[in-house]
């Protein structure tokens, strides 16, 4: 077992935590894994396009395409990271000047309207994906739903992650460290 799971062990005392915890971490290990495979085809997609655009004198039809595509999957694929980690652009003028049970509250009350948002998103995802079902790319017999579908898993990973910030399984980003989090002893802190 990692140091990772250690913690995440320690910190959802509840089976149901855990196993919510457990999920997120498995979601969280696939869609990294999908995102590095993305990049890397991608990256090798436009190489060999390139390649053969200027040294061979030819064309990979459904490189643009299909690159497209992986660009598509790598980053809403990235974003429940990113809400995760808190990287997201925010703009806290007014909400550092609270206290931090205050702070911590409307970090809450935000994860959880992004919840809400989240759902939205999967709802129109959703129909988006039925509606494109039928259309098929140009260049590959490929639905043109596969890039509504990068949409619809995003959301979910997202809401699942905001979640788990609205009932503090997980830290919130947004929020002032805890008394017990060492930033207030001038400890060192390691995700």
């Amino acid at each position: 077992m990692t140091r990772a799971w250690q913690r995440l062990e320690a910190h959802a005392g509840h089976p149901v935590r855990r196993h919510f915890l457990h999920l997120l971490a498995w979601l969280d290990r696939g869609s990294y894994y999908a995102i590095l495979l993305a990049m890397g085809l991608m990256t090798l997609l436009v190489c060999a396009q390139v390649v053969a655009r200027y040294l061979l004198g030819t064309s990979i039809d459904s490189a643009d395409e299909l690159s497209r595509l992986c660009f598509v999957w790598a980053i809403f694929l990235a974003i429940p990271h990113g809400i995760k980690s808190g990287i997201h652009v925010g703009i806290d003028a007014l909400v550092s000047h609270l206290p931090a049970g205050a702070q911590r509250r409307l970090a809450q009350l935000m994860a959880a309207l992004g919840v809400v948002l989240m759902v939205i998103l999967g709802v129109v995802g959703t129909g988006a994906v039925i509606d494109k079902w039928p259309q098929l790319m140009p260049t590959m017999p490929i639905t043109a739903a596969v890039f509504y579908i990068a949409v619809l898993i995003s959301a979910i990973h997202c809401a699942l992650h905001l979640i788990a910030q609205c009932l503090e399984l997980e830290p919130l980003p947004s929020a002032p460290a805890g008394p017990d989090s060492g930033h207030d002893r001038g400890e060192e802190v390691r995700p």
